[in-house]
């Protein structure tokens, strides 16, 4: 039974197994010609994968965050409810992606220093005319048939998606920071060549909610572009990224609130010990003698610790000290 299975079976399982065996319901043989046999699996050079799993999880999460602030974002401008979550992230070839869009669509082709190439934010037109309908004062519908788009529609929209792609920075920070720049508005996807038709690019589709109409919106990302910071799209790396700037959050944070904290500072310009009746008896004229020279140091006092050793003075009219060495740390009260 070893030979059919690494695992170890019990007895109950080996019974069962010799049982079925006995009676025909299993072929040995079958069993034997199944084991043998090499697994084959088909693989499509067209389809080359390019993005590891884990580029697509991180992928994953940026977009989001992206459409966490879409939302917000849309949800202020257009007054209404509004609704992006992502619904997808593929890869695939370039072509492919394009013939999976609608003939005339609205697409918004953008750049992203220090990326080099150009990118894609593609809009159905469902969702592209209920965002105009909600800004230019509607209720938010759509229409059946999009035939283009005017020039006061190409303006109308070029300045809410120029926005959207200022908040796209924002999801990326994390990872890579950009500066994505709208560069031009397509409605014709035959006329939008920004890669080769073979070149893989990964795809993120948005499922999206704008009052009463549903519709997707897609990021198209080539390979191409994002091949210089491939290794900053790791789980590893980008969750380390946050951590320090969590952490630089938390020392800042830190920092500021400990410049506000307020400390007693004492200068101390010497000692003497007195014996009880001398103290009792003291009084108006009297002299204390001080274990110090009149041209010695002064040490000033953070709390129970020397920190500082200065010399007496005044500074507008009122009494200073001037401070001349830093004493080093941790020199408690007893150790002077």
């Amino acid at each position: 039974m070893a030979a059919l299975s690494s695992e170890v079976l019990s007895q109950n399982e080996i019974d069962a197994l010799l049982a079925a065996l006995s009676s025909g319901e299993m072929n040995a043989e079958e069993m034997k010609k199944d084991f043998t046999e090499k697994k084959v699996r088909l693989y499509d050079f067209k389809r080359a994968l390019r993005f590891s799993k884990d580029q697509i999880r991180t992928l994953t999460r940026i977009h989001e965050n992206y459409a966490r602030l879409l939302t917000t974002y849309f949800s202020a401008q257009l007054r209404t409810l509004v609704r992006f979550t992502v619904a997808s992230v593929d890869q695939l070839p370039y072509d492919e992606f394009i013939r999976s869009i609608p003939k005339m669509t609205i697409l918004n082709v953008f750049e992203a220093d220090p990326l080099e190439g150009r990118m894609v934010l593609e809009v159905n037109p469902n969702v592209g005319y209920a965002m105009l309908d909600r800004l230019l004062g509607g209720q938010g519908s759509s229409q059946s048939k999009f035939t283009g788009l005017t020039e006061i529609e190409t303006m109308v929209l070029e300045r809410v998606f120029r926005k959207s792609l200022r908040i796209y920075a924002d999801a990326w920070k994390d990872a890579v920071p950009i500066d994505p720049v709208l560069t031009m508005t397509e409605t014709n996807p035959q006329f939008m060549q920004i890669v080769s038709p073979n070149e893989t690019v990964a795809v993120i589709s948005f499922s999206t909610k704008i009052a009463d109409t549903t519709g997707v919106i897609n990021i198209c990302l080539p390979h191409v572009v994002l091949e210089p910071v491939m290794v900053k799209l790791s789980a590893h790396y980008w969750l380390s990224s946050q951590k320090k700037t969590r952490d630089k959050k938390e020392m800042t944070v830190l920092q500021e609130r400990v410049k506000k904290a307020h400390i007693p500072i004492i200068a101390e310009l010497g000692t003497a010990t007195i014996s009880v009746g001398e103290f009792i008896n003291l009084s108006s004229g009297d002299i204390i003698q001080l274990n110090t020279k009149k041209d010695s140091s002064m040490n000033i006092r953070i709390g129970t610790k020397y920190k500082f050793q200065g010399r007496p003075g005044t500074q507008g009219g009122k009494v200073a000290i001037q401070i001349d060495k830093v004493l080093d740390e941790g020199m408690e009260e007893d150790e002077q």
